[in-house]
Formats: structure tokens, C-alpha cells, sequence
């Protein structure tokens, strides 16, 4: 039986509107010709503005409800909503348009296009946008100095450290001001120190410009910059609380807006 804290009132203490959630959810794949259940039931609700981990061992299903919850995969069975839309009920083309629009993505493998540099693979949301080349440019360039990279934006990713590849995704992920910033070990390919830098960059995002942040990770180390602890094992939520600790932005460290 897993042991869950109550969820609802974790919303509530943070704020009564909801942006993400998830009822009764399951997810099955087929393995060796076996199903396997990778979520069984899992229920959330996460508020506007919270900073959330998800931790668990490898093969708990934490990416797994991360890429549901992105709309990158679908459920087999439950509801899943966030901001107010019901992805169940959603296109391929209408999930990509609230893809688009909902969610920034960061990944551990950076997944940055190689042969374009920082200041390119910032703008690439704008194209499917339908922006012009100069309003790309121009947001990609303040974006990308918000987060102290002005001297690298003709720079290929090969030609850029582990830490500054990641801040170029990130860059890319606020590119379109989404509400939500989905993370799956961000710091994962990171050494500490640079790791560190990432993770107060997400916390920035989330006290000063009020993004809602959800990271999955097996670290601690990473998840005690949330507020929010939802652990997971074998597909299911075995708890989920307020923990504490969670590490401020260095006032010598902070970036400026990037709105």
C-alpha cells in the first residue's frame, strides 16, 4: 500500500488554482512480447507556481509521468489536465500546438541541434511559431543574456561547456514564456558545481518570474530546491509533502529577467 500525504491540501497551501492534474493514471509498455506497468493509479494535483521534484530509483516511472504530464506521451487509461486543457481529449497536432505554447523542456542530453549555434537553436521555437527572423534574434539575444551567454551566440554546441549547452536550453525552453518549465535531470551530465548553477538559475525562474517548475531527478542534492517532494517506486506515488531546506538564489549569482 503506498503511503500518500494529502495532496490537496499541498495545493491548497500553495495556491487555490491548480495548473496540472492527473487522475487515476496508468501506463503500460510491452516488453519481450510481456506487459509491463510502468504508472499504476497515480494521482496529482500541482498549483500554479510551485517548484516540484520528482524522485525515484531508475525504473520508478518518474520520466515517465514527467513526458504524460508534457504531453509528450499519452496515458493508456485516466485524466490528465494542465492549464485547463485535457490532453487525453487532444490531436497530435493540438498536443504540439500546447506543447508549444504550455511547456519548456530541459533534459539531462541538452538536445541541442549541432550544427547551429547558441543563438539559433534559442530562436528554433520561434520559427514554429511563425515569428519573423528579427523578432527570433531579438528575443533569443535577451534570453540568452539574461542567462550570461551574450559573448556565445555564434558558438556551436560543441564549442560550448557542458554548463553553457544547458543554459542555451534552457534559454530555448523560455523561449515562448511558457507557464511551466519541465525538467528530467537537468544536472544529470553536469559536474556539482556547474549543476548547482542550473538548479538556482530553475529557482530563479520559479521566486522571481513565478514559474511553476517540475524536476524530475534521483538527486537530493537537486530536489531540495523545491518545495514540493513527490517520491515514486514501482509506478506508484509513496509519498508526497513539503520539505524543507530548499536553497535560496545567490544575490551575487541572480540573473536578470529574461521577460
Amino acid at each position: 500500500m503506498a503511503i500518500v500525504s494529502n495532496s490537496t491540501s499541498l495545493a491548497r497551501a500553495a495556491d487555490e488554482r491548480p495548473i496540472i492534474q492527473a487522475q487515476g493514471v496508468y501506463k503500460h509498455y510491452v516488453t519481450g512480447g510481456k506487459p509491463l506497468t510502468v504508472l499504476r493509479n497515480v494521482s496529482l494535483t500541482i498549483p500554479r507556481g510551485q517548484f516540484v521534484a520528482i524522485m525515484g530509483p531508475s525504473g520508478s516511472g518518474k520520466s515517465t509521468l514527467l513526458y504524460l504530464l508534457g504531453g509528450l506521451e499519452r496515458a493508456d487509461s485516466g485524466i490528465i489536465s494542465v492549464a485547463d486543457q485535457s490532453l487525453d481529449a487532444m490531436t497530435g497536432d493540438d498536443l504540439a500546438q500546447y506543447r508549444g505554447k504550455s511547456i519548456g523542456f530541459v533534459f539531462q542530453s541538452f538536445y541541442l541541434v549541432p550544427t547551429l549555434n547558441a543563438l539559433e537553436n534559442v530562436a528554433l521555437p520561434g520559427v514554429f511559431a511563425g515569428l519573423s527572423r528579427d523578432e527570433r534574434d531579438q528575443r533569443a539575444v535577451k534570453l540568452l543574456g539574461a542567462l550570461k551567454m551574450s559573448d556565445r551566440l555564434d558558438h556551436r554546441p560543441s564549442q560550448l561547456s557542458g554548463g553553457q549547452q544547458q543554459r542555451v536550453a534552457i534559454a530555448r525552453a523560455l523561449f515562448n514564456n511558457p507557464p511551466i518549465i519541465m525538467c528530467d535531470e537537468p544536472t544529470g551530465a553536469l559536474d556539482s558545481k556547474t549543476g548547482k548553477r542550473v538548479m538556482e538559475l530553475l529557482k530563479h525562474l520559479h521566486t522571481r518570474q513565478g514559474k511553476t517548475i517540475v524536476v524530475v531527478t534521483h538527486d537530493m542534492n537537486v530536489a531540495q530546491y523545491a518545495e514540493r517532494l513527490i517520491a515514486i517506486r514501482d509506478g506508484e506515488i509513496e509519498d508526497d509533502r513539503f520539505i524543507n531546506g530548499a536553497s535560496p538564489v545567490h544575490e551575487s549569482e541572480e540573473i536578470n529577467d529574461a521577460d
